[in-house]
């Protein structure tokens, strides 16, 4: 009998060997006696030995349906209704497609099939999902082509797991999640707006500032219309949009250019992180200084106004639909007297169609860019002939892209 000085740890592969040996020795072993003890103490040591030496391959998820379908008598024709075809049903076992959320999902409830198995990781569980989101809905496609997500073949029967993949990176909480697919009477949307479209965007925007590192923490309640006017300074700046960017990365708030998906008719939008760090969003689809800048500043008012602390607040803006909603008539009201005071707007001389002069001297005096002069004059007299060759297009994109 070994003494129990002489149990240790099996570190090599001649030490496995003996204490399989000794094991084999003492099999007949009474219970309760010493060598019966030995035995427990040396097969946990084994099984140690063997799980750090000698793992066991995870079951392959088709082996796994396979070997399900032969003890079950079952043939190819009767996984239709559980993966969708007899061409899927093809493509799957041979191995020339990967399962889905929903043939995993099929494949565990009705050949009760180990979810970790189908999934091909130990200990993973089936993601929870939302009946009442059609995730082919997406538009995956654009999305791909603008490099959001990777580009495969069948994306729409890999949707969910796209999608889910994108609101992970997104780090999506329930707050967030609630008041995107929640219906809000206030927000300043056009009605033509695809819903899908439109979340698809906000996670992207997400994902992105998740993923970016800025070089200093929000403070609550720093952003002052003193602050929003030194932003506006920059505007003189060639390189203003980008210089506005650095500006607020500086006070812990992302400024992320993304480009606009089709049917979103959107200017911009305000949403926050889990840590509650702002996420100012615009997708430059008019690609004009005065655009940038009022649909900026309109965004930075919500910060100043309507963001409440770990509240996780979401404003989405098409800035063409007039405001009904109290919060976005103070927002404009806000970021209009940012870019020119109401007092100085007033006093000014420029008068029904002011000179290409008066406009640049009225814009020198308050040391920003001529586009905010001519974006608000064109506004104002509702007339968007006027001043076009001093709104910047063309000025905005070639700062990011």
């Amino acid at each position: 009998m070994m003494s129990n000085a002489a149990i240790k740890p099996i570190t090599t592969e001649k030490e496995y060997e003996v204490a399989l040996s000794r094991i084999e020795v003492l099999m007949d072993a009474e219970e309760g006696t010493p060598e019966a003890e030995e035995i427990e103490v040396l097969a946990t040591l084994v099984e140690l030995y063997e799980e750090e030496h000698y793992p066991i391959d995870f079951p392959d998820p088709i082996s796994a349906i396979k070997f399900r379908m032969e003890q079950s008598g079952l043939s190819p024709k009767d996984l239709i209704p559980l993966i969708g075809s007899r061409a899927k049903v093809s493509d799957i076992l041979s191995g020339n497609r990967a399962l889905t959320l929903s043939m995993i999902r099929a494949l565990h409830e009705h050949l009760h099939i180990p979810a970790e198995v189908l999934l091909g990781k130990p200990g993973a569980t089936l993601p929870e999902t939302d009946v009442n989101i059609d995730w082919s809905k997406f538009p995956l496609s654009a999305m791909a082509k603008l490099g959001w997500i990777e580009s495969r073949k069948n994306l729409k029967d890999y949707a969910e797991e796209i999608m889910s993949n994108l609101i992970q990176r997104a780090g999506d909480f329930n707050n967030f999640s609630a008041a995107l697919y929640r219906k809000n009477d206030g927000a300043r949307q056009n009605a033509k707006t695809d819903p899908y479209a439109l979340k698809a965007w906000c996670y992207q925007l997400l994902a992105t500032a998740n993923e970016t590192t800025l070089p200093a923490e929000y403070q609550d309640g720093s952003i002052t219309k003193e602050f929003a006017q030194t932003l506006v300074k920059l505007s003189c700046s060639q390189n203003g949009p980008k210089l506005a960017k650095e500006y607020l990365a500086k006070h812990g708030i992302h400024l992320i250019p993304l480009r606009h998906l089709r049917h979103t008719h959107l200017d911009g939008a305000l949403l926050s992180l889990a840590d509650g760090t702002p996420v100012i969003g615009l997708t430059l689809r008019y690609d004009r200084l005065d655009n940038f800048w009022f649909s900026l500043c309109h965004e930075i008012a919500h910060i100043a106004l309507h963001l409440k602390k770990d509240s996780h607040n979401s404003f989405i803006d098409d800035l063409s639909v007039e405001p009904v909603d109290k919060i976005e008539v103070e927002a404009d009201e806000w970021a209009k007297e940012v870019l020119i005071p109401s007092k100085l707007w007033n006093e000014s001389s420029l008068g029904p169609k002011p000179s290409s002069a008066s406009l640049e001297t009225f814009a020198d005096k308050l040391g920003i860019h001529p586009a905010i002069v001519a974006g608000r004059i064109r506004k104002e007299r509702n007339d968007y002939s006027l001043l076009a060759r001093h709104v910047g297009k063309g000025k905005v994109r070639e700062c990011f892209w």
